[in-house]
């Protein structure tokens, strides 16, 4: 029996955004989590957002998105409820080599 050939990996460049939650970040979140969760499902329907998640420890979120640069990257947060209801306290963006088959 033959083995399937392997596929070339490719490396897409993406960007790794990450949102520092403030100290009570864990209880302040609550009343504007559905609201940012559907931004998110959004975002990530429309394939901009690759990955999306936040530490066990709520200390802050990861999300992998498409854009051509780091301004474009931390724009797509910008308005987030979180961001605008002090939940999160920092956004930072760095570019980010995810590897694909």
């Amino acid at each position: 029996m033959t083995q399937p050939a392997a596929q070339t990996p490719t490396i897409e460049m993406v960007w790794l955004v990450e949102a520092t939650y403030a100290p009570d970040g864990a209880e302040t979140r609550t009343p504007f989590r559905a609201s940012h969760l559907a931004h998110l499902g959004e975002l990530i329907a429309a394939g901009t957002v690759v990955e999306a998640g936040a530490y066990v420890d709520v200390s802050s979120s990861v999300m992998i998105v498409r854009a051509e640069t780091e301004d474009e990257a931390l724009e797509l947060f910008r308005s987030d409820v979180y961001l605008r209801n002090g939940v999160w306290v920092e956004l930072r963006a760095r570019p980010f080599g995810r590897v694909r088959t």
